[in-house]
């Protein structure tokens, strides 16, 4: 039951993930990268992992996509020049594609991923406990650092924002 679902999640990500590349509007392809981050913490639910699944949301689909709209209402994509595929440079993009995909696919099955694998012994790893602990301890300059960083661009994406309607 599980590896059907994790097929059905697998494929529906991986669906999203070609109709955000392939989609010709971008809100439609913001879209897409939202459903495909949806399908991943649908991933990590079946993987056990609800902390993991709520982060996805909260972080990629709640911050990131809203950062990624945003930007995008911004730019006025009709004044953009969007160069479309040309013929003769699809040829090389789809042997790359075919090389990758092979690639990928040779390490996924001679990594063992489809074979029954045990629990690691020693415990039932990190808890919520132990990543706050460590994250605001520890990690808390980064931590610290990345949150500056956020807010710095925001600022500056405010600026460029007010300079082009003046």
């Amino acid at each position: 039951m599980v590896q059907g679902l994790f097929l059905l999640f697998a494929a529906a990500s991986v669906i999203a993930a070609l109709t955000l590349v392939l989609a010709r509007n971008p809100v439609h392809s913001a879209l897409a990268l939202m459903a495909c981050f949806l399908q991943i913490s649908a991933i990590f639910v079946l993987l056990e992992a609800p902390l993991l699944a709520v982060i996805q949301i909260f972080v990629y689909v709640g911050a990131i996509m809203v950062l990624f709209i945003f930007v995008i209402m911004m730019v006025d994509v009709r004044e953009a020049v969007l160069q479309r595929f040309l013929p003769g440079n699809n040829l090389p993009a789809m042997v790359l594609l075919a090389l990758l995909g092979t690639e990928m696919l040779v390490l996924v099955l001679w990594s063992g991923a489809f074979s029954a694998a045990t629990p690691p012994a020693g415990g039932e790893g990190i808890g919520l406990r132990q990543l706050a602990t460590s994250l605001f301890a520890e990690y808390l300059l980064p931590f610290e650092v990345a949150s500056v960083i956020l807010l710095a661009a925001l600022v500056g994406a405010i600026v460029l924002a007010q300079k082009e309607q003046r």
